[in-house]
């Protein structure tokens, strides 16, 4: 019986009731979730039991469970089964006899071996394996129930681990690539010089400081951030970061500079540079932004574009936006399946992003997008769920399996975003694409995790090397 499939129905035995010999049992499986709730309930995070590089180096040469996750379920016997509710442990001896792998079978069995006065019973207790062979014995003592209880268990909550994989595989990409001098505009704002200086300690960018020297080098020091690494380019305390931002333009067009970074200039003044005509890093497409959000429960991390910059894109717009984000997909090493999304999946809707969806199809299938596969108008629940996807778009190759969502608006894809954050618990990053360099702009919910992809998402867009893509 699983430790999960607790008995609807709980009922003691009382000191009286019990007797020598009389025994319960529960049965568990091992599973990497129940390594990782025990650790996380228990602070032990021994790499023994979590990273399995590490375990194939011990003497078991695999990932095992923690020894006291044994001893757990002798307590669950004890309180659940015999003598079950109103049991109070005295104490436990416990000897670990072999250890226990993830996929192990382990029942556990505590049979009464003594009656004592003051209703204590002493319980011998023993966790086998599915091979019958002992893997935890010892000795329990309790103080019995006397009163007599049967009433039903209290439901539990579910419960869901979030991880967050997919950022450490990005992260993993950029091994062995030099890191990117990346041009920091006025960081006068302790978060962006905190995030510019863990970027340089992770080896993505070479921080190249723009601002007043002296401003910043006074804000490090309040608040304990080492910018020794740090290359400047000085501006006067005078200048504000309206200058700061065309300096830095400036050294990204001398080539002084791989990538941009967001320091303490507004957002909006930053992105109306980058599209100035004049100055501006516009290159031969539409500049538009991406998110990567990883969500807890999908194998792949998913690409939502534009969330930022076009607000109401054209359809050509739209066209450049695809493949800024289908470029860097491949660059992350994605296969791209590219949902178009829309409220409307019939082609033949009067809705302007369905009718765009369309168009954009067809400019795919005439090469005018290339590198990935282009389907719509998607709603967004055939675009990610498979379940969804075979009522009505069972022959899609996209639907049910989407890893880039091309949003109608700024507006659609500004709340996808907030709510694969907010009610997802997604991990989001963030760059400008399309443009001569990639920029990171940095958002007031960002995190320490959050900016690091960032930072590796601008790294392989500024080495420009297409990572060998997963999947089909």
């Amino acid at each position: 019986m699983s430790l999960t499939d607790t008995p609807r129905l709980l009922e003691n035995r009382c000191y009286d009731e019990l007797a020598p010999g009389d025994s319960a049992s529960i049965t568990r499986t091992l599973t990497k979730q129940d390594i990782e709730l025990f650790a996380i309930l228990s602070g032990d995070v021994n790499p023994a039991h979590l990273d399995e590089a590490y375990a194939r180096e011990t003497p078991f040469h695999k990932v095992i469970a923690h020894g006291m996750w044994g001893g757990t379920l002798i307590s669950t016997v004890l309180g659940t089964r015999l003598p079950g509710p109103g049991t109070i442990y005295v104490r436990q001896s416990l000897a670990f006899v072999r250890p226990v792998g993830l996929g192990d079978v382990v029942t556990v069995t505590v049979t009464v071996k003594d009656k004592l006065d003051k209703h204590r019973v002493i319980l011998d207790c023993l966790c086998s394996n599915q091979a019958g062979k002992p893997v935890i014995t010892g000795e329990a003592e309790v103080i019995a129930p006397d009163v007599k209880v049967r009433r039903q268990a209290a439901a539990l909550p579910e419960l869901q681990l979030h991880h967050h994989e997919r950022f450490a595989r990005l992260m993993a990409r950029t091994q062995g690539m030099p890191p990117a001098v990346c041009a920091v505009v006025h960081p006068l704002d302790a978060d962006a010089l905190q995030s510019a200086m863990q970027a340089q300690q992770a080896g993505l960018i070479t921080p190249l400081l723009v601002g007043p020297r002296d401003e910043i080098e006074a804000l490090a020091s309040a608040h304990g951030i080492d910018v020794s690494p740090a290359r400047w380019h000085d501006c006067a305390s005078t200048a504000g970061h309206t200058t700061a931002l065309h300096e830095a333009m400036a050294l990204i067009h001398q080539g002084k500079a791989e990538t941009l970074m967001q320091g303490g200039v507004p957002t909006l003044e930053l992105l109306q540079a980058l599209m100035a005509r004049d100055g501006g890093l516009r290159a031969g497409r539409r500049i538009s932004h991406a998110c990567i959000a990883d969500v807890p429960g999908r194998d792949e991390p998913l690409l939502i574009t534009d969330d930022a910059l076009n607000i109401q894109p054209t359809l050509d717009a739209k066209r450049d936006i695809a493949q800024n984000a289908i470029d860097l997909a491949l660059k992350m090493g994605l296969s791209p399946r590219v949902a178009v999304l829309s409220a409307a999946s019939d082609p033949g809707s009067r809705l302007a992003s369905s009718l765009d969806a369309t168009a954009l199809c067809k400019m795919a299938e005439q090469g005018r997008i290339t590198g990935g596969i282009v389907d719509g108008p998607l709603p967004l629940d055939a675009a990610i769920s498979p379940e969804a996807a075979r009522v009505r778009h069972a022959d899609s190759p996209v639907a049910g399996r989407a890893n880039v969502l091309l949003v109608p608006n700024l507006e659609t894809g500004d709340m996808l975003v907030k709510q694969l954050v907010r009610l997802a618990h997604a991990d989001v990053a963030g760059i400008v694409l399309g443009a001569q360099v990639p920029v990171i702009l940095q958002g007031a919910t960002d995190t320490p995790r959050t900016r690091l992809a960032s930072a590796a998402l601008a790294l392989l867009q500024a080495r420009a090397v297409t990572a060998p893509t997963t999947g089909n």
